[in-house]
């Protein structure tokens, strides 16, 4: 199959596709013509590989898991350790979101700023220098 058919197939672009044969992300074979040729399969990998974006997975790590798949044996235990890897990270990440949420709330919490104050307290608590000449 062709680059156009393949896009239109799964809704990507045609410099999408190509950005991820050039990551090593899709192996298409090559026509004596020059043109590529997609297996039939490759829409497949590529509903992976937007899935996998998804849910937070680098192109690395799909590359990784594509291998994992491709071996299929004894990649059980390879691909739940990836999984659970993804998870600490999300939960890292969520931990980090919600801290930052609250210090953000706590400091808008006390801006009541007005137009008579010179420096927003909120730039002060965030300690950034402003000269108060220059606040208009």
């Amino acid at each position: 199959m062709r680059i156009g058919e393949l896009a239109a197939q799964t809704g990507l672009s045609v410099q999408a596709i190509r950005f991820y044969e050039r990551r090593g992300l899709l192996k298409p074979a090559r026509l004596s013509s020059g043109y590529r040729d997609y297996a039939t399969d490759e829409a497949k990998r590529i509903r992976f590989i937007k899935k996998s974006q998804q849910l937070g997975y680098t192109l690395t790590e799909i590359r990784e898991l594509l291998q994992l798949s491709a071996s299929r044996a004894h990649n059980a235990v390879d691909v739940g350790k990836a999984v659970e890897a993804r998870v600490r990270d999300i939960d890292n990440k969520i931990r980090d979101l919600k801290r930052m949420r609250n210090e953000l709330i706590s400091i808008a919490n006390k801006c009541g700023c007005g137009p008579t104050e010179p420096v927003c307290r909120v730039l002060r608590d965030l300690d950034y220098e402003v000269e108060p000449n220059r606040i208009r």
